[in-house]
């Protein structure tokens, strides 16, 4: 029988070693995300029901639920991830889903354990940054593991440390010249800017085990498929092996045939490269014309008075739908106004995608596990959080 170990650690040698040690044992890990408020990873906790625990000073585990449900033979991870509800979900990795992912990232960026080096800097609580630890073990490739991102440590690593691989998300890229490593794997958010060559954009989620289209194009072993309506469908061996609940069972995320469909709307850019749109539920349909939130939260976070942005959707009885952006100015005292906005966004944008509605905010809403949330409106306020001034056009 194999149990659930949760590492509750920072990043660095501890983390590496208790994760190590856990599969050495057979049994699955949990990590834990450093971030989190201490009632949240309680709460996960209790979700997940780990039979011991690594952390806390402690190096050995520490029993902590011995009636917890078992693992199956083959599962090496149960890693927590967000959906658009805000609600946590506990996804299944096995030994296989794993090691054929980090296999086909291998052949994919052509890495040398000799020669290369990974650089894990993202939190180890998703895969954005697991996945670079995980990738290392397997396949036998030098690793460092930071405790958390920061930006003068992560450009510094190629001359410090040696480091020509790396796994950046869009905010965190912006911070540094990425220029010094051999490959940047980059994910986590739709990236519009435009990046130096051996920056890689990917796709993927966590039931994928991570990115498994790099640059349009699927890594070895994995079918994509667009399905009618537009929803993108992924089948292949790094697909996790379900969705655990708090009894220890598994609901596989795959339909019958192995498909798992992502709730992402995409399509084939030039019949050969896929283009991912954006989650089919936040597609906003303003005046018949269908508005994806990225390309404009892109356009408007560019102007001076925006230092965080959301875009969504609310119900208008003449538009069907109209385009509401949510935003912290980057001065409180002098928020942009909704004609600023819709100036800005006009020069880049169809005229359609200019926001009708500006919803002023000190914060923008997040998960549970720290990832901000896309604001939904019904026809009252934004919740959360409350708007602190709000103007509309028309």
């Amino acid at each position: 029988m194999h149990e659930l170990v949760a590492i509750d650690l920072p990043g660095g040698p501890a983390f590496e070693a208790a994760l190590r040690r856990a599969w050495d044992d057979g049994d699955a890990v949990l990590p834990i995300d450093q971030r989190l408020p201490r009632q949240v990873q309680i709460g996960l906790l209790d979700q997940a029901r780990p039979h011991a625990i690594v952390g806390g000073g402690n190096s050995e585990r520490v029993p902590v639920d011995p009636g917890a449900p078992q693992v199956e033979d083959g599962d090496a991870l149960v890693i927590a991830t967000s959906g658009s509800t805000g609600e946590p979900k506990l996804v299944v990795h096995t030994d296989e889903s794993l090691s054929r992912h980090a296999w086909a990232v291998y052949a994919r960026l052509g890495i040398d354990p000799g020669a290369d080096r990974w650089l894990a800097c993202l939190p180890l609580g998703h895969l954005g940054g697991l996945g670079v630890l995980v990738r290392s073990i397997i396949t036998d490739t030098p690793v460092d593991v930071f405790e958390r991102f920061d930006a003068a440590d992560v450009a510094a690593a190629p001359a410090v440390l040696g480091s020509t691989l790396v796994s950046l998300v869009p905010t965190a890229i912006d911070r540094l010249d990425p220029s010094s490593f051999r490959w940047v794997v980059l994910g986590g958010a739709p990236d519009p800017v435009a990046r130096p060559a051996n920056v890689v954009r990917t796709y993927g989620l966590t039931e994928t085990g991570g990115g498994v289209v790099y640059e349009g194009l699927p890594l070895d072993g994995v079918d994509v498929r667009i399905r009618e309506g537009g929803e993108i469908a992924i089948r292949g061996p790094v697909l996790a092996r379900g969705i655990r609940n708090k009894t220890g069972d598994v609901t596989p995320v795959t339909d019958p045939d192995g498909w798992f469909v992502t709730g992402d709307l995409g399509h084939w850019d030039g019949y050969s490269k896929l283009a991912v749109d954006g989650r089919a539920e936040d597609l906003i349909v303003s005046g018949g014309e269908n508005v994806w939130p990225a390309p404009v939260e892109a356009a408007v976070g560019s102007h001076p008075g925006v230092a965080e942005v959301r875009i969504t959707g609310r119900p208008d009885h003449e538009w069907g739908e109209r385009v509401v952006a949510v935003v912290v100015p980057a001065n409180t005292a002098w928020p942009p106004s909704l004609a600023e906005l819709r100036a800005h966004v006009a020069d880049v944008l169809p005229s359609y995608a200019s926001p009708r509605e500006l919803v002023i905010v000190d914060s923008l809403p997040r998960t549970s596990l720290g990832k901000v949330r896309r604001p939904r409106f019904d026809e009252g306020p934004v919740d959360p959080p409350p708007p602190r001034k709000a103007q509309r056009d028309g």
